[in-house]
């Protein structure tokens, strides 16, 4: 271990910077040896809770002043982190648990450090997001991340439904009080025949991942109470490609080829469907010419 906190100690540091550190999303030993260096050599420590920052680097042996920079005061904490900047510090950002920025406070602060113009510099570590997705699958292999979803139904489904056709796979984090109606809303919205991925208490004591189909996933929650205990990442299949049927465009090149020569029809038709030009100009060449049957 010493030769790794050699490594960290012989890098370069420098001063008048924000340091954004990931801090373990709940397995105390999965912090990196060049966050422990940081967090002990910074001036201070921005966090999203000052008292449960404090817990987590005790555990650590370290002790640094803190400044609470949360969802509700990003802004105006921002102020006055670039004000100790100004003053040749080392402040480190860092969350609850996990990468701050990712659904966590972080983002508006690194916006005004670095148009204040200080350097921003990441160490990466802990994400459930990415924690999650590694244990998902080939399926979601490409991902879009939404976070948490609207509370209310309205602007949820509302939400839901842009999402609809998207190929990639779909990352929501969730909160145990709303997990069934959430996942029964996927389900509504998306198609009960996607697969699901429900990860829950990401590297704590009570870890579980469960895959299933949209439609198996709330009646698989309902059944154990301890299944909607904790806190919860949710990785959703894509919309699946869906192939055309060879005469889905039938009728609009019949129509246009009363006007039009093949060649033109198809590419009409390519601009107004979407569909490949060279499959609609196969197609409007077969429609051209009668049968010989």
């Amino acid at each position: 271990m010493t030769q790794f906190t050699d490594l960290a100690q012989g890098q370069h540091y420098p001063a008048g910077a924000l340091y954004i550190v990931a801090t373990p999303i709940g397995n105390v030993a999965d912090i990196t040896v060049r966050a422990l260096h940081v967090l002990g050599l910074v001036d201070r420590i921005a966090a999203e809770d000052t008292r449960n920052t404090a817990q987590l680097l005790a555990r650590y042996g370290i002790s640094k002043p803190s400044i609470a920079v949360h969802e509700h005061n990003e802004r105006s904490a921002a102020e006055r982190v670039i004000g100790h900047l100004r003053n040749g510090e080392r402040i480190a950002c860092v969350s609850d648990a996990g990468t701050p920025g990712i659904s966590d406070p972080g983002a508006k602060l690194v916006d005004a450090v670095r148009e204040a113009g200080f350097p921003i510099i990441p160490l990466p570590g802990a994400s459930a997001l990415t924690t999650a997705l590694s244990a998902a699958g080939s399926w979601a292999g490409t991902f879009t991340f939404i976070g948490f979803l609207a509370a209310k139904p309205k602007q949820r489904a509302a939400q839901l439904r842009t999402l609809v056709h998207g190929p990639s796979a779909l990352v929501f984090y969730e909160a145990p009080h709303r997990i069934v109606e959430t996942v029964q809303a996927l389900a509504d919205t998306l198609g009960g025949e996607r697969q699901l991925l429900i990860a829950r208490e990401l590297t704590k004591l009570h870890e579980s991942l469960h895959q299933c189909t949209l439609a198996e996933g709330p009646t698989w929650l309902a059944e154990d109470a301890n299944r909607q205990r904790g806190e919860f990442v949710l990785v959703v299949e894509g919309a699946r490609e869906q192939e055309d049927a060879e005469d889905a465009h039938d009728a609009l090149l019949a129509t246009l080829l009363e006007e039009l020569p093949v060649s033109s029809a198809a590419r009409l038709a390519a601009s107004l469907t979407g569909a490949s030009r060279n499959t609609l100009y196969a197609r409007a060449l077969r429609l051209s010419k009668p049968e010989e049957e």
